[in-house]
Parts: C-alpha cells; sequence; structure tokens
C-alpha cells in the first residue's frame, strides 16, 4: 500500500487543484443522495398523510432541482478525476520508458522484450482502473454513506446504531476479497508479461516461423499461454463475483431485521410512518455505496500489486552511469588504452571471464582489425568502449582519461557504430538516416545518403526519402539496410569508427557497394574493424587476433602469417594467401 500511496503522492497531488474541485463535486453528489432520503418524510407525513397540497407544488421542483445539481456534479467529478487519471497515468508510462531507456543495454539486453512491454502498457493500465475506480468511485461512495448515516442517525439514532452492526462483518468480507485479489492480480500481470513476449516473438521471428512450417506450433504455444491466462482470469471473476452477493446476503438480513424493528415503532408511536420509510429509504441506498466500496477495494488490491511490479524498475539504478565528476569530452585526440581489462557478464559463473588480461592500445587515425573465433571476445572488447558495459577490472583510457570518467553522452557522441544486425525504426528513410544527427540540414542527409551509395536506390523507390521502411527495415534487402546505416555514421561524422561483421551477411554485389561505402567512412577516422572473413581485413593498419578472451597475437597481415601461429591456420582454413 505505501508504493501505491507514494505513486499517488508523486504523480497524483501535482493536480491537486483538479482534484479538489472533483471532491467538491462529489460531496454534492453525496448530499444529493441524502437529501434524498431525507425528502422522504416530508412526502409521506406532509403530502400523503396530511394531504399539504402547497408543499405538494414545491417538492417535485425541489425533487428536479436536486436531480439536475446531482447529474451536473456528477459529470464533472468524472470527467476531471478522469482526466487527471489519464495524465497520471501518461507520466507514469513516460517516466518508466525513460528510466528504462536509461538502464544499461545489459540490463535491458537480460530480460524479455515482452516483460518490459508488459510493464509499461499492461501493469499501468491496472493502475488506471484502480485510479478512476478509486477517485471517483471510493471517494463519493464513502461522501455517500456518511451522508445517509447523517440522516439514520438524525431519523432514529437507536435504529441506526443497531443498523450498522453488521458492517464489520461486510468489512472482512471486503478485506478477504482484496486479499485474495492481490495474489490473483500479480499472477495475472506476470502471464500477461509472457504472452506479450510470446507475441513479439511470433511477429519478429515471422520469416523463420513459415521458413520451418512453425505456424501450428507458434498458434499452440499461444493457445497454451491463453488458456493459463484465462483459468487464472477466472479465479478473479469467482472473487470478485462472490464479493457482491455475500455483502447483499449480509445487508438483507440486517434488512429484515430493521425492518421488523422499525414497524413495531411505528405501530407502537414511537416513529412516523414518514420517519420509517426515509430511514428505511437511506438504509436501502446504502446498499450501493457498499457493494462499490467493496469492487474499489478488489481493484485497489490489483494496483498495489502493479504498483510493485513499477517500482521494481524505477527504483533500480542504472549500473552504468555519469561519474560525479564526469568532464565533457568533445574531441577525440591521440588515443585509446586497454588497461588490464578483465570481463564477465554479471550473471556469470566467477571464474567465467569473457575477456582476460587485455592490454591494447588504438592510435588516433589508425585501422585495427579485431579477428578469432566466436566467443572469443572480439565483440564484448568493442561494446566496452561506448560503456554499454563497464570492465569488470582494469580501466579503458581515451586520452589519457578514464571512459568512466568522461560523460556517457559525450563518449559516445565521439563513436559511431554499424554492425551486421541493422536496427532501422519503423519511420522513413530520411528520420532513419536523420536519427545520426537531429538537427543536421536536408542538405546534410542527402550528401551523407550519396556517401554511403545509398542516394540512388532511395529516389528509385516510389516515395524516395520518404518510404517507410517497415518494422526493423524489413521493407529493404539486407544491403540497403547496411548502407541506411552507413549513411547515418555519416551524417553522424564520429571520430571512431567500430564495425562489427558489416558485411558478413551479404551478398557479393551488395558486399562490394557496401564495402565501397564503408572505404569513404573510414577515411581520417580511427577505426576498429570486427570480421570473420579474413579477406576483409588484410589491409588493415594491425590485426589483433582474440582467442579465449585474451589477445593471443597482434601484426599486420604479413607480419602473422610470417609467425606461423594462430592466424596463419585461420587464413589456411579460409584460403587466405
Amino acid at each position: 500500500m505505501k508504493l501505491y500511496l507514494r505513486l499517488l503522492r508523486e504523480y497524483l497531488l501535482p493536480h491537486w487543484t483538479l482534484v479538489a474541485i472533483a471532491l467538491v463535486c462529489a460531496a454534492v453528489v453525496a448530499g444529493v443522495h441524502g437529501a434524498t432520503a431525507w425528502l422522504v418524510k416530508p412526502l409521506m407525513d406532509k403530502i400523503f398523510i396530511e394531504k399539504n397540497r402547497q408543499l405538494l407544488g414545491i417538492l417535485p421542483v425541489v425533487v428536479v432541482g436536486l436531480y439536475f445539481v446531482k447529474g451536473v456534479a456528477r459529470f464533472l467529478q468524472n470527467y476531471i478525476m478522469k482526466y487527471v487519471s489519464e495524465l497520471m497515468i501518461m507520466n507514469i508510462r513516460i517516466d518508466l520508458y525513460k528510466h528504462l531507456q536509461n538502464m544499461s543495454y545489459g540490463f535491458l539486453k537480460n530480460r524479455q522484450t515482452g516483460e518490459l512491454v508488459s510493464r509499461i502498457i499492461n501493469d499501468v493500465g491496472v493502475i488506471s482502473k484502480a485510479n478512476v475506480s478509486l477517485i471517483r468511485n471510493f471517494i463519493r461512495q464513502i461522501m455517500t454513506l456518511i451522508a445517509l448515516l447523517v440522516v439514520l442517525f438524525k431519523r432514529d439514532w437507536q435504529l441506526a446504531s443497531f443498523s450498522i452492526v453488521v458492517f464489520p462483518a461486510m468489512g472482512g468480507v471486503i478485506y478477504y476479497v482484496g486479499k485474495k485479489m492481490k495474489k490473483i492480480s500479480k499472477r495475472q500481470q506476470k502471464k500477461m508479461a509472457t504472452i506479450s513476449g510470446v507475441l513479439i516473438e511470433g511477429f519478429s521471428g515471422a520469416k523463420v516461423i513459415k521458413a520451418f512450417n512453425a505456424e501450428k506450433q507458434e498458434i499452440e504455444r499461444f493457445a497454451r499461454e491463453m488458456k493459463k491466462l484465462l483459468k487464472i482470469n477466472m479465479k478473479g471473476v469467482t472473487v470478485k463475483e462472490l464479493n457482491a452477493p455475500l455483502v447483499e446476503f449480509l445487508g438483507s438480513i440486517a434488512a429484515a431485521i430493521i425492518v421488523f424493528i422499525a414497524g413495531k415503532r411505528v405501530i407502537d408511536g414511537i416513529l412516523s410512518p414518514g420517519d420509517c420509510f426515509s430511514f428505511i429509504a437511506a438504509l436501502m441506498m446504502m446498499y450501493e455505496p457498499v457493494t462499490k466500496i467493496s469492487k474499489v477495494n478488489a481493484d485497489l488490491n490489483s494496483a498495489i500489486a502493479a504498483a510493485e511490479r513499477i517500482y521494481q524498475f524505477l527504483d533500480t539504478e542504472p549500473d552504468i552511469k555519469d561519474h560525479p565528476y564526469a568532464v565533457e569530452k568533445r574531441h577525440f585526440e591521440k588515443d585509446i588504452k586497454y588497461q588490464n581489462v578483465w570481463f564477465r557478464y554479471p550473471d556469470a559463473e566467477e571464474d567465467e571471464w569473457t575477456l582476460k588480461d587485455v592490454n591494447l592500445t588504438v592510435k588516433k587515425g589508425e585501422i585495427l582489425a579485431i579477428v578469432g573465433p566466436s566467443g572469443s571476445g572480439k565483440t564484448t572488447l568493442v561494446d566496452l568502449l561506448p560503456r554499454l558495459y563497464d570492465p569488470t577490472k582494469g580501466c579503458i583510457l581515451m586520452d589519457g582519461i578514464d571512459i568512466r570518467k568522461i560523460k556517457i553522452s559525450a563518449l559516445r557522441s565521439l563513436i559511431s557504430m554499424v554492425t551486421q544486425d541493422v536496427i532501422l525504426f519503423n519511420d522513413t528513410i530520411y528520420n532513419n538516416i536523420l536519427y545520426g544527427k537531429p538537427e543536421a540540414s536536408y542538405e546534410e542527409v542527402i550528401k551523407a545518403a550519396k556517401m554511403a551509395h545509398a542516394h540512388d536506390f532511395i529516389v528509385s523507390l516510389p516515395d524516395g526519402y520518404d518510404t517507410v521502411v517497415g518494422d526493423k527495415g524489413v521493407r529493404l534487402s539486407g544491403g540497403q539496410r547496411q548502407r541506411i546505416a552507413i549513411a547515418r555514421a555519416f551524417l553522424k561524422n564520429a571520430p571512431i569508427l567500430v564495425l562489427d561483421e558489416a558485411t558478413s551477411a551479404l551478398d557479393a554485389e551488395s558486399e562490394q557497394l557496401v564495402k565501397d561505402a564503408l572505404y569513404n567512412l573510414m577515411k581520417g577516422k580511427t577505426t576498429l574493424i570486427i570480421a570473420h572473413r579474413l579477406a576483409t581485413v588484410v589491409e588493415a593498419d594491425r590485426i589483433c587476433v582474440m582467442d579465449k578472451g585474451r589477445i593471443v597475437e597482434e601484426g599486420t597481415h604479413e607480419e602473422l602469417v610470417k609467425k606461423g601461429g594462430y592466424y596463419k591456420r585461420l587464413c589456411e582454413l579460409q584460403l587466405i594467401p
């Protein structure tokens, strides 16, 4: 409950003026409920028994006026609170997405995309439902109960005292339902995260699914998870729907006893018929607020479970963040040095090192190729440079400064990356290139595309630069996607360039175009190239050979071949002279 209250404090209180107006409207609605029960006495005694014609002309007008005021107040309260709730949900989603974007690459990589999406969409959606229920219904129903209790005690305090004895029993039912709903809601939210993951995999992996005739398998997997969700949902329905009948049954017992006692007091002359009917009307009108409060309690407990999951992320500190005294470095001037760098992934065993005691210097303007078998640590080595991860031991220096003491935004502005797995956004080609430098002009974007040998194929498309590329660039070929990524890097124009298997998945024609674009991009830049195919790196200034997390050889292609070591064996396997 503390987390949910914290959520309200952080996201609801900033709109307290609107909430205050809504509370006034809720008080008006509650007051009309009380006034309606109160008017039963003059209606019964003065009109039906005493036959007062003057009051007969006034009372209907008063009732219509009351219900007009109630309608206006109810609309305003509902509209304002819905607006405040939507504002609150919008801000929670923005803050949660912002926080997750600021988490490290390692944090995001180790979590299912479906789980992250579910936290932002489904969990916050549960909060939204509870907010509307809590703010719109709970407050109004509490006020209505208070107004009706005033009527009860004014009409007959002894009878009123007896009638509320049943409330603790109703409260017990409400508490039990809330407790059960919290447990069920946690299971629902967890299952929704799983289903989101299945959906994302089902759509993003469409090519593989169809290639392996696995549509039936994926449908069965989705249906299996949906059936599990159905079982959990129906448990929630059972608990929630038993609540109203139980409360109603307890209320009927109390009502039967009260009707009997009230009737006896009328017969004995202690109560007038008007007092009796006004009392019973107020009592009957209390049924709706009590049942609505019990439903609010169930929604509230679901929201508490969702708040726990939301703050589980919001309270997680990023493991890659700026040093308190980080510097704003805008230029790369001399060299990059890896000094005694050891690295293991956070979830790895203590002795499971991906990099072991790496010492490496890359001079400004040098083209360094990094080769070695899969799993040797090549990609991890370059991922440490833009601080996608931090070394477990040792450090990386840029111009003599530990990169952990350079502002992350400044460090990454000095580095461009082009990888085998190109990520394009479901936007226009123009905007995908502009991603490298959002403030760039139209002319700069066109120039970058031309340098990347992308301009000709772009203008041949029906919509040219306004062509939407689809999810992950699915509407473009592999070579086209790669050239868009290179154009993006051209536009960024960072002094350090990382190429991670940038041509390995392309056909010969596309590879040549991409290679020409890459050679243009590499001019005047410090470049780190990762490649499995040694033919792409023979002209590098220096080649660094890695195996099992260590650098085992260094030198030019000719020098390493002459050594007759690990690199020569790799060349022989790939038939490279």
